[in-house]
């Protein structure tokens, strides 16, 4: 899964980058002017499994993130963004927006005030607008084939997209839609920016910490919103805890007041946010979570494991990880308990499934 990081200039972008990746600006540099990292997703459960089976390899479940290039002074409030940066950002699978809302005398907003609502309108808007005008061109194309050859493929594409293009000309994002599976399935190719799920990161002020849910209740329209999330976090403050030692650490986020650093509830966040979750294979050559999308069903979960697994999938034998860890930590006293289960093809994986799939092939 991929996720673009993008941000106005002087957002802090870079610096939340470096944050959430462990890469210092130097390295990011040295892979280019979008670099590319994997991410470890915060998951106490895979590190429990570990200690319970001290396993060769423990193997946490990942997300990829990248660093988009800067937005150019003067985009995302004039002149709009260019359309080989836009079409870079139609391949993610979703967007984390870092928006400003710090102060600085030494770093001056390009637009001479803070105000992060402003920026995140101002670039949501260019999504909107580019959405817009790919429907545009696309009914060019779709009114004359129809005229041509009245195709009930695209008569019912154009459908969707005409009620799209209303939903945009009111200023609403398209993750906002609800759309049935099979009008999904016509407008995917396209890849809406606005309908992928956005994360807001707003970078705020070190002083801002300790007043969070004050300082980000201007955004409460789009924290309700569907496939989107609010999150408020000093990426100058995720740097610095990066670099200290555990016990240090502890004492920093006792110091703000916080439970964990707000990069490990970002990262969790946006795995949630993307319809995600993860099911697990132990054992003592390896723990592993596996990254699947909500709604799984068994057999295509095997698959993901390996083809022949898939193949020649026989039963999933299950036991939730809360029924593990009640049953001592042993597979032996869950099958006694009756927690462990055996499950079919169409079984629907859940999130936090410790999973033995049996299979011949």
């Amino acid at each position: 899964m991929k996720i673009a990081l993008v941000g106005p200039p002087l957002s802090g972008k870079t610096t939340l980058f470096s944050a959430l990746t462990g890469l210092s600006a130097a390295d990011a540099a040295a892979k280019g002017p979008e670099p590319v990292a994997v991410v470890k997703v915060p998951d106490s459960r895979v590190d429990r499994l570990a200690e319970i089976f001290k396993p060769k390899k423990k193997t946490p479940a990942t997300i990829e993130f990248t660093e988009m290039a800067g937005i150019a002074a003067g985009e995302g409030h004039k002149g709009g963004f260019s359309e080989q940066f836009l079409g870079k950002l139609r391949t993610a699978d979703a967007l984390l927006l870092v928006v400003r809302g710090f102060a600085d005398p030494a770093v001056p907003h390009p637009r001479e005030s803070v105000d992060s609502v402003r920026d995140l309108r101002d670039v949501e808007m260019e999504f909107l607008l580019s959405d817009l005008a790919m429907i545009e061109k696309r009914f060019e194309r779709l009114e004359k084939d129809i005229a041509a050859k009245k195709n009930e493929r695209d008569i019912r594409e154009l459908a969707v997209l005409k009620v799209c293009r209303a939903h945009l000309e009111e200023e609403r994002p398209l993750r906002l839609l609800q759309l049935k599976p099979d009008e999904e399935v016509l407008i995917r190719g396209f890849r809406f920016l606005s309908q992928k799920p956005l994360i807001v990161a707003v970078n705020l002020d070190e002083k801002d910490i300790r007043r969070e849910a004050v300082v980000l209740a201007p955004f409460k329209p789009w924290a309700e919103q569907a496939n989107t999330d609010v999150i408020g976090l000093s990426a100058k403050i995720e740097m610095e805890l990066r670099e200290l030692p555990e016990e240090e650490l502890r004492a920093f986020l006792a110091d703000y007041g916080i439970d964990r650093p707000a990069r490990d509830k970002l990262i969790a966040e946006t795995y949630r946010l993307m319809g995600l979750l993860s099911f697990f294979t132990v054992g003592p050559d390896e723990v592993k979570a596996w990254t699947i999308r909500d709604g799984t069903k068994a057999l295509s979960a095997a698959g993901e494991i390996h083809s022949d697994i898939e193949r020649g999938f026989i039963r999933a034998e299950v036991v939730t990880y809360d029924d593990f860890i009640a049953g001592g930590g042993t597979i032996a006293e869950c099958r006694t308990r009756g927690t462990l289960r055996l499950e079919g093809k169409e079984y629907p994986v859940r999130d936090g499934d410790i999973i033995n799939f049996r299979f011949a092939v």
